[in-house]
C-alpha cells in the first residue's frame, strides 16, 4: 500500500486537476452539456491512453535512443522546473477557442497528461514499480474528471481566486519534485 500511496502523490501533484479546472472551464465555456461531456470523456481517454502507453513503452525507447534513467530524471527535472516556474509567473497563458478535439487537444494532452505527468511516471515505474504507476495514473485522471464534471459547483466554491491560489501551491510542489529528480538524477550518475 505505501508503494501506491508514495507513486500517486507526484502524479496528483503533476496532473494538477484544480490549476487545470480553471482552463477547463474556459475552454469548454459556451459548449452545450452533451459537447462539455464528451469532451471530459476524449480528455480521460486520450490522457489515460498517452500515460500508459508511455509507462510500458518509455523505457525500451530510452534503451533504442541509448538515454539512462538518470539522464532522464535530470531532463525530466529542469523541464518540470521550468513548467513549474512559467505556471507560477505566467498563470494566465492564452489558450485556444474550443472545437470537436478539444477533449483530445489540449485538455487530454498536454493539460492533464503532459511533460509533467509523462517525466514522473518514468521516474516513479523505477521507484515504485508498474502497477502503483498505472494505478496512481487511472486514479489522478479519474479525480481530475470528476473534478471538471463539478466545475462550476466548485469554482462557485472556491472562487477563482482560490483556483489560483491551489494552483500556484501546485506549481511550488512540483518545483520541488522537480529540483528532487534533478538531485536523485546527479547522484545517480555520479554513483555510476
Amino acid at each position: 500500500m505505501k508503494e501506491y500511496l508514495l507513486a500517486f502523490i507526484p502524479v496528483f501533484v503533476a496532473v494538477d486537476a484544480i490549476g487545470v479546472l480553471p482552463l477547463f472551464i474556459a475552454l469548454t465555456k459556451g459548449m452545450s452539456e452533451k459537447a462539455r461531456k464528451k469532451a471530459l470523456f476524449q480528455s480521460v481517454f486520450t490522457a489515460i491512453s498517452l500515460a500508459l502507453t508511455f509507462i510500458l513503452v518509455g523505457k525500451w525507447l530510452f534503451s533504442v535512443l541509448g538515454i539512462t534513467v538518470p539522464d532522464f530524471m535530470i531532463a525530466g527535472g529542469i523541464v518540470l522546473f521550468c513548467i513549474a516556474i512559467m505556471d507560477l509567473l505566467l498563470p494566465g497563458k492564452q489558450r485556444r477557442m474550443p472545437d470537436e478535439s478539444i477533449g483530445a487537444v489540449p485538455l487530454g494532452t498536454p493539460l492533464i497528461v503532459g511533460p509533467a505527468v509523462l517525466t514522473t511516471c518514468l521516474i516513479i515505474v523505477d521507484q515504485h514499480g508498474v502497477l502503483p504507476t498505472i494505478a496512481s495514473v487511472i486514479l489522478n485522471v479519474m479525480i481530475a474528471a470528476l473534478i471538471f464534471s463539478f466545475s462550476g459547483a466548485i469554482i462557485r466554491v472556491i472562487g477563482k481566486s482560490g483556483a489560483n491560489a491551489l494552483s500556484r501551491i501546485m506549481a511550488l510542489l512540483l518545483a520541488a519534485i522537480a529540483v528532487m529528480m534533478v538531485r536523485k538524477g546527479v547522484l545517480l550518475l555520479i554513483g555510476n
